[in-house]
């Protein structure tokens, strides 16, 4: 097999764990609302709690993917993945079913960064760049996919394929992993997690903040506001997935059209990762950054608060661009200033934007405490958070104005 060949494989696993870890996710929420009666505020709060276990478990799989490689983190991952939603099938019962998610959050954490590294490992700077955007639409076309079709397979199949798909889905990953490894052994060192900075490599491009006529001290500051705003993007989106259950029961949708409507920004953002891709005038442009977030924000309120699902579309559609381009820019930068593939890096990016799966849903669940009778204080509480991070990235840029470029 061919280096390029690996790569595909690994392009598939990462497929298949996106979309068994967004179909379990995703509909757990509406089997809370179903089974347990949970509302906003209760969905908020199981939502923060999956936020709050991301961080130091994406930390600490990212420290174990550079010790032990990525073979062996994927294996401990999605072994632990498939018995703990095998449990999670078998057990009853609100506390049982939040400790498998605790647990499986603590076990996806041992996916993602070894699933990264591999796609974008021993590439030169043209390749990397090549494989990033491959790698940001085929994970965020499978989840997708997940929400777009999940509502309907659990009508289909029954609300405990909320468990046993995803949980052979990561058993087939297993099995294809254990067949790559194999295939691997004297072609390739997959287990090998580079620490050479991307701009070092051999037969590297000029960086793109070269060509762009600006300074690298610049470039690091559309880096930090970058970092800055990513994390805000995924304040908004674990927000609005756990408050969709709600969402279909004022429209009286069913759990499968609850999943066509509600995926409508996950396919946005797959557009917006194709497009960016390939399009690349937004480098350096801190009005397309700036432009994305206040997008993202009005978006947000009017996807939660819009009368009507014409209106909710429309949301999403706009919503789905914000955050692509906010994430694709967390991305991009990293890579072009200088950014690593290794697996400890990865591990911090990764908890960067756990504190964003946190901090979003806590800040509703709090509103919500403290003002029950307001049904839309949750909303509001994570707006306003929202405005709190568009004031900050104003300062990072008047901050760093005096290193700014005038044409940039």
């Amino acid at each position: 097999m061919s280096p390029r060949q690996f790569k595909i494989g690994y392009l598939a696993l990462t497929w298949l764990n996106i979309y068994a870890v967004a179909y379990y996710f995703n509909y757990l929420f509406f089997h809370l609302r179903l089974d347990f009666g949970f509302g906003n505020r209760e969905n908020l709060w199981f939502a923060a709690l999956n936020g709050l276990i991301y961080v130091p478990a994406s930390w600490y799989g990212g420290r174990f993917t550079q010790r032990h490689g990525c073979f062996a983190a994927l294996k401990v991952g999605l072994v632990s993945l498939a018995v703990l939603l095998g449990l999670g099938a078998c057990l009853e019962g609100l506390r049982a079913q939040t400790l498998i998610m605790v647990l499986w959050t603590i076990a996806i954490c041992f996916t993602w960064v070894p699933l990264e590294t591999l796609a974008s490992e021993k590439e030169t700077g043209a390749g990397l760049a090549h494989m990033v955007g491959i790698y940001n639409v085929v994970w965020s076309g499978g989840a997708a996919v997940a929400y777009f079709t999940g509502g309907t397979l659990q009508q289909a199949l029954g609300k405990a394929s909320l468990y046993w798909l995803p949980a052979l889905l990561h058993v087939f990953q297993l099995v294809l992993l254990l067949w790559l490894e194999r295939k691997s052994r004297g072609v390739m060192p997959v287990a090998h997690i580079s620490t050479e900075p991307v701009a070092t490599r051999a037969n590297s491009p000029q960086p793109d903040f070269a060509q762009h006529h600006i300074s690298a001290v610049t470039a690091k500051s559309f880096l930090r506001m970058a970092w800055l705003a990513n994390p805000f993007a995924y304040v908004a989106m674990s927000t609005v997935i756990p408050l969709i259950p709600d969402l279909a029961a004022r429209f009286g949708l069913s759990t499968a059209l609850a999943g066509f409507v509600a995926s409508v920004w996950m396919f946005a953002r797959l557009f917006a990762f194709a497009l960016l891709w390939r399009w690349t005038a937004w480098h350096y442009r801190f009005g397309w950054l700036l432009a994305s977030y206040v997008v993202m924000l009005a978006s947000f309120l009017a996807l939660l608060l819009g009368p009507n699902l014409i209106v909710i579309v429309v949301a999403q559609i706009a919503f789905g661009l914000a955050v692509g381009l906010i994430y694709y820019s967390s991305l991009f930068y990293a890579m072009d200033v200088g950014g690593e593939t290794q697996g400890e890096h990865g591990g911090i990016h990764e908890a960067l934007i756990g504190l964003g799966i946190f901090g979003g849903p806590a800040a509703g669940a709090v509103a919500l405490q403290l003002l029950p009778a307001a049904s839309h204080a949750g909303i509001w509480a994570v707006g306003a958070f929202l405005v709190a991070g568009l004031a900050g990235l104003l300062w990072r840029r008047s901050k760093d104005a005096g290193l700014r470029n005038p044409s940039s």
